[in-house]
Order: C-alpha cells, then structure tokens, then sequence
C-alpha cells in the first residue's frame, strides 16, 4: 500500500485463534459491558428522576455516567465482534479514535471539575450555592465538553493526516493512536513526541488542579474537630479520588510503559485496563459509598419492578 488513500480499512487484532477462547472473550466482554450498560443507566435514570438528586454533585456524575456509556461503547461491541469479524473501514477507525479521544479526555476535564465542586463545598460551603449555581455548573460542563472535541479533532487530524505504507494491520482490538502510527511510512516521532508534550503538559495541568484541591481539603478537614464528622465528609471525596486514581493509573501504565515491554498479549491487557475497566467500575465505586445514591437506585428499581408486575 503506498499511501492512506489506497486504505479503505484496517485489520484488528483478535484476542485469541482458537474458536473456544474467542467465544470465552466474547462471553467476559459481553457481561463487562452489560453491567456498564446496567450501572450507568441506574445512575442516569436515579439521578433524572430523584429531585433530591438535583444538585451541583449529581448533574457532575451525570455527565461522568454518560462518558463512561459512550467511551465503552466506542470500543467494546467492535471488540465483541473480533471473533466474527476483525477489519473495520477507514471512516470507521477515524470515527472510532475521534470518539475515544473526546470521551476520554472529557471524562478527565468532568473530574476535574468535580474535585473542584467537593473543593468549594468542604472549604467554602457558605459560598457554594453562589461559586456552583447552575449557570456556573452548567458553564463548567459545557468547557469540559467542548475541550474534549478540540483535543480530538486535533489528535485525529494529526493521525490520519500522515501516510500510511505499513500495512493496515492494526495491533491492537480497536483503532488506538499508537498503532496506527506505527503504520505510517514518515518519521512520526517528532509529531508523536510533540503530541504527547501538549497532552502531558495538559494533563498535568488538570492533575495539578486536583492535587491542589485535595490537599485544601485534607486541610480543611483535619481542622473538623469530631472524628465522625470527619469520616463523614471525607466519605463524600473517597469515590471521586478512587475514579481519577484508576483512569490515571491504568492511562499512565499503559502509555508510559518501558518500550522493551512489547509484548502483545500485554498490550492488550494494558489496553483493555484503562479503556474498558473505569467505564466499567465508576458506576459501582460511587454506588458502594453514596447512600443517597443507593436509595435512589433502589426506588427505581422498585418502580422498574411495579411497573412490570401491573403490565403482568
């Protein structure tokens, strides 16, 4: 292949050869992604209809619920079918790394956010109706969101306006950025380096941000004079500080890993931990210590639960 235009699409790597372990991957990523399904559409629905629900905090995982949908459904259904089927077309890899970038990206930009609305209700209660209105929350959001598109416009543009002579064997189950670099005939480095400069220098500045409110937290909490209201407020942060723990830690691992480990079959475990693991678990790491959000859970799964038995 000479260049990208002969490319109408791309061969992805299966998980297994045998007939028997594709069907055991299939299996495993089908109830993965059902319970993703499952959770995260608890937590919206909970969320829409429970009024009590309706504060600066919720509307934030809201949106964090709703990345978590789409970032997993960007990527695991083409996954699922890897045991039938194992190419994707051209548009269907732009469209793929396109929705995976901005999904990702706005899922850090909304933690971000989030660590700053548990910032000014531990430090500045008095002024969090003020600092976190829903003109301010709904302002937040919309950044969040629209810094997530520009940063995958310019990632997929950069990607896919190299040559690609290497072939169009892609080496991993979905259309990720450095695979498909590797495909290219120029000299990708100096655009991958620069590439991971802006990104790193951007993520780090969004980290930066969290470490910071946290650290005023911790300060503000340690100043609470009982032990128990102490444990109360800090139970409020515990679930947000466990959901950026895991995206960064499974991101960093995966992309920042020692180029002598090469080894594909780590490769895609490493990928299917930070793609496909936190959509996965948020849902339940904010359901485990939120009672408020466990009842609201309940109620709709008893109204769910009415509904059907009065249709029976």
């Amino acid at each position: 292949m000479s260049n990208s235009s002969s490319i109408t699409g791309f061969l992805l790597l299966a998980f297994a050869d045998t007939r028997e372990l594709q069907l055991l991957h299939f299996a495993l990523f089908l109830g993965i992604y059902l319970a993703a399904l499952l959770g995260n559409g608890l937590i919206l629905t909970a969320i829409a209809y429970d009024h009590h629900l309706h504060t600066p905090m919720y509307f934030f995982l809201l949106n964090l619920a709703l990345l978590d949908l789409g970032c997993i459904s960007t990527t695991l259904p083409k996954a699922m079918a890897l045991w039938d089927m194992s190419t994707i077309s051209y548009s269907g890899c732009v469209a793929q790394v396109f929705f995976f970038f901005f999904l990702l990206s706005t899922e850090y930009y909304v933690l971000t956010v989030m660590s700053y609305d548990r910032y000014v209700a531990i430090c500045k209660p008095l002024h969090y109706g003020s600092l976190l209105g829903s003109r301010a929350c709904a302002q937040m959001a919309a950044a969040a969101w629209g810094s997530g598109v520009l940063y995958a416009v310019l990632h997929t543009a950069s990607t896919f306006s190299l040559p690609l002579c290497q072939g169009n064997a892609v080496d991993q189950f979905f259309c990720e950025i450095p695979s498909i670099l590797k495909l290219s005939c120029s000299d990708s480095y100096l655009r991958e380096i620069g590439l991971l400069t802006f990104s790193g220098f951007l993520f780090l500045g969004c980290f930066v941000f969290i470490l910071f409110s946290y650290v005023q937290i911790f300060r503000a909490v340690l100043r609470i004079p009982s032990e128990q209201g102490q444990h109360k407020t800090f139970s409020t942060c515990l679930p947000h500080l466990a959901v950026v723990f895991l995206f960064l830690s499974t991101g960093m691992f995966a992309y920042l890993k020692p180029p002598s480990i090469s080894l594909t079959s780590l490769n895609l475990v490493l990928t299917v931990l930070y793609s496909v693991m936190p959509p996965a678990v948020n849902t339940l790491i904010y359901s485990m210590r939120n009672q408020e959000l466990r009842n609201a859970i309940r109620k709709v799964i008893s109204w769910r639960y009415l509904r059907m038995c009065r249709g029976n």
